[in-house]
This record gives structure tokens, C-alpha cells and sequence, in this order.
């Protein structure tokens, strides 16, 4: 929409605001018009001068911009900073009193068709239902976001676009999660829209889903551009962000120091930002590089106190998959029961095939390694049978030749030992070309 109505509009607005004032035609006109010149106008049958309207908007006492837009004087920059409200309380961990504001935001810009506001309201709706683990909810506002903002450049729509790739990811969608962001890479590298912001947030985004793929190569490649764009990117919250996706390359290659030092970096931005959930995140992610480090006490404290974090907000959905994580390093503390009854918790309360596939698999691969360890095999076999059909589905080749590994050393114990080599054999399948094969070229480099 244009910033001044049409003609007909505007007459009908002028007659009606002229009307509410007991105003005539020829006390509006007076002294630089006629009120033949006013009933024209209101009859819509003239485009009227700035000049007019002006004059106009003075007698009836009202903005100018009010009169020919039809939105209350100051209405943007009000709705403006009621979205960075609810930003901020969404940021504390407060997702569902978030999502009331952002909803009430939405239908007042759609009520004045401030589209650029309904966008960034749409957009904070799908960041709030990801917070709560609504995925389906989520991906429908990223969707109404980025319809919203369809006639301007692809970098203001990477924000919504990438939303709509993590709600994929995280319902364990991840060759399309990685196809959405990829395209957008190209897209951007291609076209010349260098972007920084645009850009991290897009390598950043991407890292989790190579990784789980078992595409190694590739999220360290990604990895590497985002650190090289840092520098350029103006957002703080974007840089904790990148610092955070990269500790997970890092770990993979057994660089946990470096992977710590970049965690450091972004629970401090965090901190700064007062970002609650993601400092939460942080948390989490230093909880896992202590595990992978054999230091189980330290990790099960950050796990902990991330969890704790995660509950406070009601962030449902991510403190379930914390859960997965304290539970395994309380088994491997030797407290096995209680990491039993954390996942069955998890997974009667949040966690499934739809929702937080990943760590659905995660949960029912580490009961069966806790049902093994207790001598009950049927229960174990069941549960890496489930786990095993949810990778498949998500195309988690790393996690898939791990869990065919345990599942195949069990058929043998048991004495199936044609089993256990097909169950050997599909690990090796996956092991084989670790995530590569089912992604296409790898997207454009960008200019560093």
C-alpha cells in the first residue's frame, strides 16, 4: 500500500471527520478554499494537492499524515516500540506472554495495513511457538512473515526464512531444513546481496543441520565463513549466535578448548542482551563439551542450571533435549534410575517423532543402553528399534551408524548373528559418505 490513500478514500475520511466535528463545507474551505472545492473532494472526484490536505488536516485539528493515511498520528512508532517489548520479554524466557503481545501487535497493524510491522509481529510468533515447541505453529508464521515481506530484498526476509528452516530441523526434517538455508546462501552469494547480518545468521543456522547430518566437512567449512563475517555483522546477539553453532565444529574436531572459549564469548553477549533462553543454550552447549571431555561433574552442573533456565521460561521443547543430555551423563555418574525417569518424563511430556525427532532418538537410544546395561535385552532391542527408525526418517547418517553399532553388538550377544550383520551393514552404509550424499553442490563462498 502506498503511504497516501486514493481519492475516494480520502474524500469519504474528510466528509466523515468534517461531520464528527459539526464543521460546514464552507468553514472547512475557508479562507484558501470554496466549498465547492470540498464537496468535490469528499465526492472523491479530485486528487487534492499536499497543500490542501495540509489545510484541511489544520481545520479538522488532526496530523496530516492521520488524514491521508487514515492512521492515527505516531501509530508506527507506538507499534514499534511495543515490539520491542514484547522482543524483550520474549528474550527474558517468557514465550507464551510474548506471544500475547506479538498477537495483539499483529491484528492492530493488520487493521491499519502496516505491513512491515506485521511482519516482524509473525516473526516474533514463530520465535515464540519454537521457544514452546509449537513447531507446526511456528513454520505457519514464518511462512505469513515472509508472504508479508514478499516485495523486499531476500536479506530482510532471512530472518523468517531461516525460522522456517530450524521449525523444519527441529521436527527432524533436516535434508529440507538444509536445502532452505543453502538455497538462501546461494541466492544471497550469487546475486551480489552480501548481506553480513543476512549471511552469519544463514551459516550459523546451517552448522547444527550438517552436523547431524554427519556432514563434518561442511559445517566446518560453514564454520569458517561465519567466523571470517563476525567482524562485519552489526547484531551482538547474531555474533553469540555464530559463536555458539561454531563450538560444535570445533568439539567435532577436538578442539575443546577453542569450543569452550567460543561458548564463553557468547554466554557474556548474552548476558550483556539479558537473552535469557539463549544464555540457557549456552549453558547447555558447555554442559555438552564437558561430557565430551570426561568431566561429567562439571557437565551435569551447566546441564543443571540450563535446565533450570529452560523450565523457568516454559521453553518446552528445548529444556526437554537438555533433559536428554543431563540424563546421559547421569547415567555414565552412575545414577541410572534417575536418568530413566528423566526420559521417560521427556518423552511421555514433549519429545516424539514430530517434535524433537533428534532427541527423541537420543532418549530411546540411551534407555535401551540403560536397559542393556540391566540385563532387560528385549527392552534395549525395543528401544534402539524405535530410535533407529526415527534417524532413518530424519536422515541423521552419524547418529544412524552409531546406534546400528549398538544395536548389532546386542543381536550378537543374543545369538542373531545374521541380524547383527545387516545391522553392521546398514551402519557401514552410513558411515560410508557421511551426509554427502544426499546434499547437492555446496553453496556459493561468499566474498571474505
Amino acid at each position: 500500500m502506498s503511504d497516501r490513500d486514493d481519492p475516494v478514500t480520502i474524500g469519504r475520511r474528510v466528509q466523515q471527520l468534517r461531520s464528527e466535528r459539526g464543521l460546514t463545507q464552507r468553514q472547512l474551505a475557508e479562507p484558501a478554499y470554496t466549498p465547492a472545492y470540498i464537496s468535490t473532494l469528499e465526492a472523491g472526484r479530485v486528487r487534492p494537492s499536499e497543500e490542501a490536505l495540509r489545510h484541511i488536516a489544520e481545520r479538522l485539528g488532526i496530523a496530516y499524515e492521520e488524514l491521508v493515511t487514515g492512521r492515527p498520528a505516531r501509530l508506527a512508532t507506538d507499534l514499534r516500540l511495543r515490539l520491542t517489548e514484547a522482543q524483550r520479554t520474549l528474550a527474558g524466557g517468557e514465550a507464551e506472554q510474548a506471544a500475547e503481545q506479538y498477537a495483539a501487535l499483529l491484528a492492530e497493524a493488520e487493521s491499519h495495513e502496516l505491513v512491515d510491522v506485521q511482519a516482524i509481529a509473525l516473526l516474533g510468533l514463530g520465535e515464540c511457538a519454537l521457544d514452546t515447541g509449537e513447531l507446526t505453529a511456528a513454520r505457519e508464521y514464518f511462512e505469513g512473515s515472509e508472504r508479508a515481506l514478499a516485495d523486499v530484498p531476500l536479506p530482510a526476509r532471512v530472518p523468517a526464512l531461516r525460522g522456517r528452516a530450524v521449525s523444519h530441523y527441529l521436527a527432524g526434517e533436516l535434508r529440507y531444513a538444509v536445502y532452505l538455508l543453502e538455497s538462501a546462501l546461494d541466492e544471497l552469494n550469487r546475486s551480489g546481496l552480501h548481506d553480513p547480518d543476512a549471511l552469519l545468521l544463514l551459516y550459523a543456522s546451517v552448522i547444527g543441520p550438517y552436523m547431524d547430518m554427519g556432514a563434518q566437512a561442511r559445517a566446518a567449512q560453514a564454520a569458517e565463513f561465519a567466523l571470517a563475517l563476525a567482524p562485519q555483522a552489526g547484531d551482538p546477539a547474531l555474533v553469540a549466535r555464530m559463536h555458539r553453532s561454531v563450538a560444535r565444529t570445533l568439539l567435532a574436531e577436538g578442539r575443546i578448548a577453542e569450543a569452550d572459549a567460543s561458548l564463553a564469548k557468547a554466554a557474556e553477549l548474552y548476558r550483556t542482551l539479558q537473552l535469557r533462553t539463549e544464555l540457557a543454550n549456552c549453558h547447555w552447549m558447555r554442559g555438552y563439551v564437558y561430557a565430551q571431555n570426561g568431566q561429567l561433574d562439571h557437565a551435569e552442573g551447566e546441564l543443571r542450571q540450563a535446565l533450570d533456565m529452560l523450565s523457568a521460561g516454559r521453553a518446552a521443547l528445548y529444556s526437554s533435549q537438555v533433559a536428554v543430555e543431563l540424563a546421559d551423563v547421569l547415567h555414565r555418574r552412575g545414577k541410572s534410575d534417575e536418568a530413566a525417569a528423566l526420559l521417560h518424563d521427556v518423552l511421555s511430556d514433549a519429545l516424539g517423532p514430530e517434535r524433537g525427532a533428534l532427541h527423541s532418538a537420543a532418549a530411546h537410544r540411551l534407555l535401551g543402553i540403560i536397559a542393556e546395561d540391566a540385563g532387560d535385552t528385549e527392552a534395549a532391542e525395543e528401544h534402539y528399534v524405535r530410535a533407529l527408525s526415527m534417524l532413518e526418517r530424519a536422515g541423521a547418517a552419524g547418529d544412524l551408524a552409531d546406534l546400528c553399532r549398538l544395536l548389532g553388538d546386542l543381536l550378537r550377544r543374543t545369538g542373531r548373528v545374521e541380524a547383527a550383520l545387516d545391522a553392521y551393514r546398514t551402519g557401514l552404509g552410513h558411515r560410508t559418505a557421511p551426509g554427502t550424499t544426499t546434499l547437492g553442490p555446496a553453496p556459493a563462498q561468499p566474498p571474505l
